[in-house]
């Protein structure tokens, strides 16, 4: 697939231990894997390789390939709520908080595209086998926590329009500048900084009263 993000090639097979950081290995594996090959595509035999595993021992850490992409959900949504409930917590006015919380967000899908894919831009063909609820549950957090400063902004009296209808455009912008970038590598953005930093003026100016 083209603007899949790999790291090194597949290591020799490994010594046992190391179980913590193992399975952050098999974590990071699956999830090129999954954006690779897809969800159905994806053998627990092909992570076990890219890891230098057996399957048999790639079992003592995850059950199947349902139970991973669960974890690389769980973790991706965990990381984002920590990371808005840092800023929610943060001083400052509402309005630059929210632009905070936006730019944390955005940094993070570049800073991890092929959880971003998993997480965002993949059609859930294995929501069959329970990972769409954790998606749901947890996303429903993370929107939540953007609304929260929405809500804080109308309260300051600087919001223009509806506080939902805001959230979703302030989210959608930033969902479109990572999900364009990190798919459409070979086209001929601009800056990277400049271009979010574009977008995020618009938005603001857009949404914000003078």
């Amino acid at each position: 697939m083209s603007g899949v993000t790999r790291p090194n090639r597949r290591s020799a097979r490994k010594p046992k231990g190391e179980g913590h950081s193992r399975r952050a290995e098999i974590l990071a594996a699956a999830e090129q894997i999954f954006v690779e090959h897809g969800y159905e595509g994806a053998t627990i035999r092909k992570i076990a390789d890219e890891v230098g595993l057996s399957s048999t021992a790639l079992y003592m850490h995850f059950s199947d390939k349902q139970e991973i992409l669960h974890e690389i959900c769980r973790q991706s949504f965990e990381t984002l709520i920590a990371l808005n409930r840092t800023v929610l917590d943060s001083p400052g006015e509402p309005e630059v908080r929210m632009r905070r919380m936006m730019e944390a967000y955005v940094t993070f899908g570049f800073a991890h595209p092929n959880a971003y894919r998993l997480v965002y831009l993949t059609r859930p063909l294995e929501a069959r086998d329970g990972a769409e609820s954790v998606a749901q549950q947890l996303g429903a957090d993370l929107f939540r926590s953007f609304e929260t400063l929405v809500e804080d902004v109308e309260r300051a009296g600087r919001l223009r329009g509806e506080v939902r209808a805001s959230t979703q455009a302030l989210w959608a912008g930033g969902h479109g500048v990572v999900s364009l970038m990190i798919t459409k590598p070979y086209f001929d953005w601009v800056d990277r900084e400049t271009l979010v930093k574009t977008l995020m003026d618009a938005l603001f100016m857009g949404l914000l009263k003078p």
